[in-house]
């Protein structure tokens, strides 16, 4: 037995909950201001634990924001974090059909090139990269320093015309606004503005999370809301229930359970997890266990768990839930018919992060059973409205798929996550390099991509963007310059607004996007006025947006060895895709 001696040992405090304040500035002095707050003082502060007290809540998981008329809170399409409190002067809500694009620091359209633009850039393009036209007004904006870049907001400057040409509606003190998006890791429905001079309360995931977890008016509060809102429309879009009138609906949705798992911001531990080599399922927050008894129906609402399968040799993933997809239907019904065995032949974990509905078996056989044919014992398998590239795909994988090995890769790295993945078959790719050509002649001689990446037997996932279904390089962005086009989904960098603050970089859990610094027309780099420091810009991969034929790399490639993959339609063979 090796001996340990005690005084070679490194001792250290294990991290804490609160070991990084939200709002590092909060003051006790803060705190008690917020205490004598009508919402705050309704809260039973005795009914929370000790090791999570509400004055911690208070002084770690929130910040008091000011904020001045024109000032933007929250945007519409936006991926955040945070709910806001109202503490003073008067916030307008955006109603539909919204702000234009360019009001809220994002680009208005796309112009496709012309032929002979499409045509000429082959030999246009500049031999300088990353040229950008700094004596345009719009490049002013760069030069802030980047150290305040968390307290930007983005202005509108005429708030009158806002009024004057969109609906609105006024948000006064008390007013809880974003919450819905925070916990359910949606993008934003509205814009949100500051009206006049005003005060709001940011409260982060983890302490509203805290907040309706001990507190009943706030839970109450939070799951009307977000009942309103959100689950009655996502109950109705599920193949299960697409037959239920609304009262049915309603009590349905009265008596659902909502539980998070997982680190919202979960690309952060992800990574941690990964550099000490315990990335697996054995470190994955537990949802259902194998063997146990369903109680019932797990379904979806936003992000990815893991479906495994636990064997002699270990555990084995048999496929992955996205959001929509549900599990514990083919057990509870088979319970409903008189069975008896009917405990869990896999078991659920998070992956990253999920919110789960939880929906009582009570219910599924009052409502859902009873319509269930007697040869059904579980989900119908209906088609799904699969692009052609994605069906086309999964023929790709057909062979392949089947091996359980490849499907681990696949969801271990997360690369579940990808809609438009750039996948090369390595036993065709012949390392003629036309596709990063093609790219950098699509982007002013500037590649958006590097033609390397993860492999697993003879295909490799570049590092290209994925244009991921659950997007974290958004959340936190201060200007709102990453963002996702609503009418095909692609993530986006608005290179007028973006600051170069890093946070969209340091967030991708897959390093596809990257800081570049910048030049003038004539090779000459762009510094901050201040500091002299190089200006950086996030880059990526943009889909090719002005250009008529789609992806250059795709269309590049004469040996049908690189295509794009939307992962949320390849499945292994014989798995249901509820």
């Amino acid at each position: 037995m090796v001996q340990i001696r005690m005084d070679a040992v490194t001792k250290i405090n294990p991290p804490q909950r609160w070991d990084n304040p939200f709002g590092p500035d909060m003051t006790d002095a803060n705190v008690e201001r917020l205490l004598s707050v009508p919402e705050i003082t309704a809260i039973d502060c005795g009914k929370f634990p000790v090791d999570v007290p509400l004055k911690g809540i208070l002084k770690n998981d929130t910040r008091i924001v000011a904020y001045k008329p024109g000032d933007i809170i929250i945007r519409e399409g936006d991926y955040g974090n945070s709910a806001f409190l109202v503490l003073k002067g008067d916030l307008r809500v955006v109603l539909s059909p919204g702000l234009p694009d360019y009001l809220l620091g994002r680009k208005e359209n796309f112009r496709k090139k012309s032929l002979w633009e499409a045509f000429s850039q082959h030999w246009r393009n500049r031999k300088i990269p990353e040229v950008r036209d700094a004596t345009c007004d719009k490049e002013a904006m760069i030069h802030r320093d980047r150290k305040n870049a968390a307290n930007t907001h983005v202005f509108l400057q005429d708030i009158p015309a806002v009024l004057n040409s969109n609906k609105t509606a006024v948000l006064k003190e008390g007013a809880l606004f974003g919450e819905l998006a925070a916990l359910g890791r949606i993008p934003r429905t509205a814009t949100v503005f500051s009206e006049s001079h005003a005060e709001v309360l940011e409260i982060r995931w983890q302490g509203l999370r805290e907040l309706r977890k001990y507190d009943q008016n706030w839970r109450r509060r939070i799951d009307e809301r977000y009942s309103e809102s959100g689950l009655m429309t996502f109950l109705r879009k599920t193949s299960l229930f697409t037959h239920l009138d609304n009262d049915a609906l309603e009590e349905i949705g009265q008596n659902t359970l909502f539980k998070s798992y997982g680190t919202f911001d979960w690309t952060v531990s992800y990574k941690n997890l990964r550099s000490m080599g315990k990335a697996g399922i054995k470190h994955e927050p537990l949802i259902a266990r194998q063997g146990d008894y369903p109680d019932d129906l797990l379904m979806v609402r936003a992000g990815f768990a893991r479906v495994s399968v636990q064997r002699d040799d270990g555990d084995h993933t048999i496929t992955y839930l996205g959001a929509g997809n549900f599990y514990g239907a083919d057990e509870l019904y088979r319970a409903w018919k008189g069975e008896k065995d009917i405990s869990l032949k896999v078991s659920i974990t998070a992956l990253g992060y999920v919110d789960i509905l939880q929906i009582p078996a009570t219910y599924l056989g009052k409502y859902v059973f009873p319509h269930w044919d007697s040869t059904h014992h579980g989900p119908r398998n209906e088609k799904r409205d699969i692009p052609r590239n994605s069906r086309r795909m999964t023929d790709l994988f057909k062979q392949t798929m089947a091996n359980e090995n490849l499907l681990e890769w696949t969801v271990e790295e997360r690369f579940i996550n990808g809609t438009k993945t750039m996948l090369i078959n390595l036993d065709r790719c012949v390392r003629c390099d036309d596709c990063v050509n093609a790219c950098a002649s699509a982007h002013d001689g500037n590649p958006r991509f590097v033609r390397h990446g993860k492999t697993f037997d003879h295909w490799m996932i570049a590092n290209a963007c994925m244009h991921c279904a659950d997007p974290v390089c958004m959340i936190g962005c201060p200007t709102g310059a990453i963002y996702r086009d609503v009418s095909e989904g692609t993530v986006i960098i608005n290179d007028d607004t973006c600051i170069g603050c890093e946070t969209c970089a340091n967030a991708c859990p897959y390093s596809n996007i990257r800081m570049v610094p910048i030049n003038d027309n004539k090779g000459n780099p762009i510094l901050e006025t201040e500091t002299r420091k190089p200006i950086l810009k996030a880059t990526k991969c943009d889909l090719c947006l002005d250009q008529w034929g789609g992806p250059a790399c795709v269309t590049a490639c004469s040996h049908d060895a690189l295509h794009r993959v939307d992962f949320r339609y390849v499945r292994p063979e014989g798995t249901v895709d509820h």
